[in-house]
């Protein structure tokens, strides 16, 4: 189960709770009923019943369903000559009265399906005004609730005294979200869940791609910025009823949610402290401020700064680079203590020694990090770079040339030092950046980022690179398609997999780091004890760090084997083997060949030759890097060819597989992707194309008067 939401915590103490749930929900586009909903919103409200929340539903949906059987009861009774007449509207009272039954039946049907007794209670307008009614009321509910029976409340329009249903808003209430909200304070709820038919209150119509969903809606900050979309197709006020009831709700001290009925499981989420529709509560001024950027503002911040990067000479670019690499030195030691901080908070909470690792910024870090960045500033300018030039035909010159993604989102775990080589990326490719640390590096994450972007010019905007603070904004910003450009994720594998499942937006990343050393039966041991160590122990956490050691069978009958062995226990490295070598060497076996370690441990197995270790790394491997050893020349070009991995070595530790140790000045992450970069991504991919073409006045014309050359011509003019 995800984390509570702090903003809902108050979900704990929750015993008694009012459901309204919508016409549009209780039915369907041309009026029928929506079964499946009503029995999901049955079953959710049955599984709190039984663990002991007292629930009082609030229920729209009569006169549309009375309107639906009467039409069809006037249809059967009428004769082709009443039919060619002009229809008039059925009386909504009429169809209230009609449509109160069938509901009613309905929900008992279901309610019994489940052995949960319900009961009905109309009520109008006129009744709440008499105080002797008010706190019978209270008596009845309060009797069927301590009997675990479900009251199912609506406004009886059937004898409402309004004039129509849906257009006299005078009186006490005058909808059933209002009825809703007045319950809930009559009863003393402890909170009150709106269902719609959309996910929540949008800052636009929701159709509206540039709309987006406020999860906590602070009247000073909302009231004046929300465009109301048209109202409910079937009920009388849509969100504009459902808001102004939750209002009214929320500033009288009980809670409101406003969330989706179409789920099947909404309302139980609501309970766990789920992250989902809008939150309506008195204190949330207290939470949010009014000047907080909200996703999209950030996205979009982000990349209007990016395209003021761009406009800049290079020199002006590299210059932000080393002023960036030199604030990092000046402020090394107000780093450090940010950093120890961090550090002495994880071990408390009992983190991974691992994930500790990752942590902390060893000394030299920081002159390292400077250091990389400024071989990044030195490297050529990628921006605008030519890469092809072609004659179209004569005077009509096109060049593809190279430009920014745009705004990248980074979600990266553990490792502080990361923002520092992302951020330092992006600048030099001219992207805006998004970047989203572990709260075990927030203290870190912080200060390096207010370091690197204080030395940002004002010509460019500090905005360019933002850091996401909340673990919950996260969702909004991946469905930003349309704003952010690539996502990268750097992390556990189910980090990866779970943005990878909740985005549009292009994923570039690796989801685990399975890294093989196959020892062959020619191999230099002295050699290939040197590469196994230093692939296992030179940095434990890393994702290019050996997890499995292949070994050839020869080398288990000459002594090899237990050669590699003996080393890799002298360095407390604790082994696992896999069928053949845990016989063998009668060490524990894995349970799993696709196991990222992270630490002092590796899997060994046996394996009868070169095929069999690509067989071997096919099936297990995750296609981040793979290395022989060996000095027969033949079996490593087979190696080298077939082993279908990002990066694949031959007599060299799988370590190397580093951004800033294959000369990128850094990395962004490593990809396993297929698509656009792969292996260690610096600048280059952070980079697209686009095309540039220099005419004279032509024009296509059907292509008359026009003679194509195509001729490829010299890159520099």
């Amino acid at each position: 189960m995800d984390s509570m939401d702090p903003s809902r915590a108050f979900v704990k103490n929750v015993k008694r709770l009012v459901v309204k749930v919508g016409t549009a929900v209780v039915t369907r586009g041309e009026g029928r009923i929506a079964l499946g909903r009503i029995g999901a919103l049955c079953e959710q409200l049955k599984e709190l019943n039984s663990q002991g929340f007292e629930i009082i539903l609030v229920t729209s949906g009569a006169v549309g369903l009375g309107r639906q059987r009467l039409r069809y009861r006037k249809l059967i009774n009428s004769s082709l000559a009443d039919l060619q007449k002009p229809q008039v509207e059925l009386d909504g009272k009429a169809c209230a009265a009609v449509g109160q039954s069938s509901l009613m039946a309905l929900y008992d049907t279901l309610f019994s399906q489940l052995d949960v007794t319900s009961s009905q209670l109309l009520v109008t307008d006129s009744d709440f005004r008499d105080k002797e009614f008010r706190k019978q009321l209270c008596e009845t509910v309060k009797s069927l609730l301590s009997l675990k029976v479900i009251p199912i409340f609506n406004e009886n329009d059937a004898v409402s005294t309004r004039r129509a249903p849906y257009e006299d808003s005078s009186g006490i209430f005058w909808d059933n979200d209002s009825l809703a909200s007045l319950l809930a304070l009559e009863l003393k709820a402890d909170l009150l869940i709106l269902l719609s038919d959309v996910e929540g209150l949008y800052s636009g119509p929701p159709n509206d791609p540039l709309s987006k969903l406020i999860h906590t809606y602070v009247k000073a900050k909302h009231q004046g910025e929300i465009t109301f979309g048209d109202k409910s197709r079937v009920g009388r006020g849509g969100m504009t009823a459902k808001v102004n009831a939750a209002v009214c709700a929320a500033y009288a001290g009980i809670p409101v949610i406003i969330t989706s009925g179409y789920a099947t499981d909404n309302i139980l989420k609501v309970l766990e402290g789920k992250r989902i529709g809008t939150l309506f509560h008195k204190d949330a001024h207290l939470w949010i401020s009014n000047k907080e950027v909200g996703a999209r503002d950030m996205a979009v911040a982000a990349r209007e700064c990016s395209r003021r990067l761009q406009s800049l000479q290079s020199q002006d670019r590299r210059k932000i680079l080393l002023d960036i690499a030199d604030a990092l030195e000046a402020n090394e030691s107000l780093i450090k203590v940010e950093n120890e901080a961090d550090v002495a908070a994880a071990q408390l909470a009992g983190y991974e020694k691992s994930l500790i690792s990752r942590l902390a910024l060893k000394p030299g870090k920081i002159s390292g990090l400077a250091k990389s960045i400024r071989v990044l500033a030195d490297m050529e300018e990628p921006i605008g770079h030519i890469l092809r030039r072609t004659e179209l035909a004569d005077g009509l010159i096109l060049e593809r040339t190279s430009c920014p993604l745009g705004v990248l989102l980074i979600v990266f775990e553990s490792r502080p030092d990361a923002l520092v080589q992302i951020a330092s990326l992006a600048i030099r490719s001219g992207n805006g950046l998004l970047l989203k640390g572990g709260k075990e590096a927030r203290r870190s994450n912080a200060i390096l980022h207010k370091v690197i972007t204080s030395a940002i010019p004002n010509t460019v905007g500090e905005k360019l690179i933002g850091l996401v603070t909340s673990r919950e904004e996260i969702p909004d910003l991946l469905k930003l398609d349309d704003v952010i450009d690539l996502v990268i994720p750097r992390g556990s594998n189910k980090l990866v997999s779970e943005i990878k499942e909740s985005t549009k937006i292009p994923v570039l990343g690796h989801a685990d780091g399975i890294c093989h050393v196959y020892v062959d039966k020619s191999a230099d041991m002295g050699m290939a004890k040197k590469i196994v160590l230093d692939a296992k122990i030179d940095y434990p956490a890393a994702c290019n760090a050996m997890e499995t050691l292949l070994v050839h069978n020869d080398l288990a009958s000459r002594g090899g084997l237990n050669e590699l062995i003996a080393e890799l226990q002298r360095e407390g490295v604790k082994l696992f083997g896999g069928p053949r070598a845990s016989n063998l060497l009668n060490i524990s076996e894995t349970r799993s060949f696709h196991h990222e370690y992270n630490s002092l441990a590796c899997t060994i197995e046996i394996v009868d030759d070169v095929h069999a270790a690509i067989d071997h790394i096919h099936q297990h491997g995750s296609s981040h890097t793979d290395c022989i050893v060996t000095e027969d020349q033949e079996v490593a070009k087979i190696f080298l060819r077939q082993v279908d991995s990002a990066a694949v070595f031959h007599n060299a530790s799988t370590r190397f597989c580093d951004g800033a140790r294959f000369g990128l000045g850094a990395e962004v992450g490593i990809s396993t992707s297929r698509i656009h970069a792969r292996g260690p991504v610096g600048v280059e991919g952070l980079l697209t194309t686009r095309w540039i073409l220099r005419g004279s006045g032509q024009v296509v014309d059907g292509d008359k008067g026009i003679s194509y050359t195509h001729k490829d011509l010299p890159l520099q003019s």
